[in-house]
């Protein structure tokens, strides 16, 4: 079942992501003592029931890192622990839950604190990507400590695993553009299905990884790891996750930023829809990059996926091309700018009949790996994303608007619509709210970094969440780039500005653009 796109982990780009501007304001985005503006630490949350001593005062045991799923563990100096949150945290005394840490300790002097990362997802896995990502962060990691983690659901941390490797390859045959009743009761099936199984398999846990809920977590760790407020960068996902912190704890909020920023006053059927739209502008982007023109090129990567509907295509391996698999494959490069020849080859493959290259990319995206292993990242996503979001559009509203989405993208936007309906029919557990409340009156400057070509968080969403937060509190940063995300992509100017705000607490300029 697919679901393919929702909200995008940075590390669906990994293997593919690439290597002038002017003032701002100094001043703080953190005010009050002790270095980089820390303040004394509070002694609880601000949850619904004062923490115990247990939880607020309990010390870290930092060792040696195992390897985590499909990645072999981290040399260096990176150091992992476990953190015991509440499980309910409408229970602080209750059950826990292990959420695992990894963290690179500052390597210079004057030292500011922790920096915590998300990498979005939801269902990216923090142990995984944080070794990886530090490539780009070696000037903040002279003066902070690089941490993230596996939030609840995901991976070391009580990772679900609703399905096998053999069930989800048998998923990905579902038809996610139904053209018949036959095969709009299979989509629906396999949806209900996976529904059931996460119920089975996970049980207690389904009502308790929300983004609240991770929210609540990362304060906890805040005061655990001693600071006294909260330094973040959120990618993807982690904008929401970070905007919904600054919603629970805006006097905590220090030096917030949010790069690829999702539109938090969408709906899922407008997050399906802004989806459709950006990963659209990237794939006209790439066709008028090759000398096509948009329209044509569109016209016919959909009349190629049409053929594939009707017969997939060969591989070099004992599996298909099917459709869900090659529009998988197609919006895997899409991610980022150095990933658009692989594109080409891999369409000029399939248009001489051969799925090998498009077959490829799909499993890159999908976390698969050649002994047929899967990653279970996909699987947290639609957990975390189902107790999210309360709504569940029937099967008649979906058909109402898949006019409306076909005509946004000829190509995603089939898919995308028939996503509305299955990515949580028949979900044993209601979802929290419509949209994630974000409002942050009161708190510090949070800078929001938006790239014009963003295909999976569409740049619309970067002006949506500083008019969410609050006048004041949402500064604009602009790249004109291509890919998902902006820090680390190429941008002196971009990572000139992130690091001035995150080391010296220089506000950038509201509407700062870097071409």
């Amino acid at each position: 079942m697919a679901g393919l796109v929702r909200w995008a982990a940075l590390l669906a780009a990994a293997a593919l992501l690439a290597t002038g501007c002017g003032g701002g304001s100094s001043g703080g985005p953190e005010a009050g003592g002790g270095p980089g503006g820390a303040s004394s630490p509070p002694t609880s949350a601000d949850g619904p029931a004062p923490l115990p001593a247990s939880l607020t005062s309990q010390k870290l045991d930092w060792g040696e890192c195992k390897a985590s799923e499909g990645s072999p563990a981290p040399g260096g100096g990176w150091r992992c622990a476990t953190l015991r949150a509440p499980l309910d945290w409408s229970k602080p005394k209750g059950r826990t839950i292990g959420l695992a840490l990894i963290r690179a300790e500052a390597t210079g002097g004057d030292r500011i604190g922790s920096l915590l990362f998300n990498f979005g997802g939801p269902g990216s896995s923090g142990l995984s990507t944080m070794p990886w990502y530090a490539s780009y962060t070696a000037e903040l990691n002279k003066r902070y400590d690089l941490v993230s983690w596996d939030p609840r659901g995901v991976g070391a941390s009580a990772g679900v695993r609703c399905r096998g490797d053999e069930e989800v390859q048998a998923s990905e045959s579902v038809d996610v553009t139904p053209d018949t009743p036959d095969e709009e009761r299979a989509f629906l099936r396999d949806a209900a299905a996976f529904g059931q199984s996460c119920r089975k398999a996970e049980g207690q846990l389904m009502a308790h990884v929300s983004t609240t809920d991770t929210a609540r977590d990362m304060d906890l760790m805040r005061q655990v790891l001693g600071d006294g407020r909260m330094r973040y960068f959120g990618i993807s996902y982690g904008t929401e996750l970070g905007g919904v912190y600054a919603h629970l704890f805006p006097k905590r909020v220090g030096r917030l930023i949010l790069d690829a920023v999702a539109d938090p006053s969408a709906d899922s059927a407008g997050h399906a829809e802004n989806q459709a739209r950006g990963f659209q502008r990237a794939l006209d982007n790439y066709l008028r990059s090759t000398g096509q023109d948009a329209g044509s090129g569109t016209r016919r990567i959909a009349a190629l996926l049409k053929r594939i509907d009707a017969r997939p295509l060969p591989t070099s391996s004992d599996r298909e091309l099917t459709e869900t698999l090659a529009l998988t494959g197609i919006i895997r490069p899409l991610y980022s700018k150095a990933g658009w020849p692989v594109l080409t080859r891999a369409l000029e493959g399939a248009e001489r009949g051969d799925g090998t290259r498009l077959l490829a990319l799909a499993d890159e995206y999908n976390d698969r790996n050649p002994s047929g292993r899967y990653g279970t990242g996909a699987q947290s996503q639609r957990v975390i994303s189902c107790l999210d979001d309360k709504q569940r559009p029937t099967l008649a509203q979906t058909r109402r608007l898949l006019p409306r989405f076909e005509k946004v993208s000829p190509v995603f936007g089939p898919m995308l619509g028939w996503d509305t309906v299955g990515w949580c029919y028949g979900w044993p557990v209601a979802g929290r709210s419509a949209t994630p409340e974000v409002s942050a009156a009161g708190a510090a400057p949070i800078l929001l970094v938006g790239n014009t070509g963003d295909p999976a968080t569409p740049y619309e969403g970067t002006r949506r969440m500083a008019d969410e937060l609050g006048k004041g509190v949402g500064v604009t940063l602009t790249w004109k780039g291509e890919g998902h995300g902006a820090y680390g992509k190429g941008s002196s100017c971009v990572d000139s500005a992130v690091n001035a705000y995150l080391l010296e607490g220089t506000v950038p300029r509201d509407g700062k653009v870097c071409g």
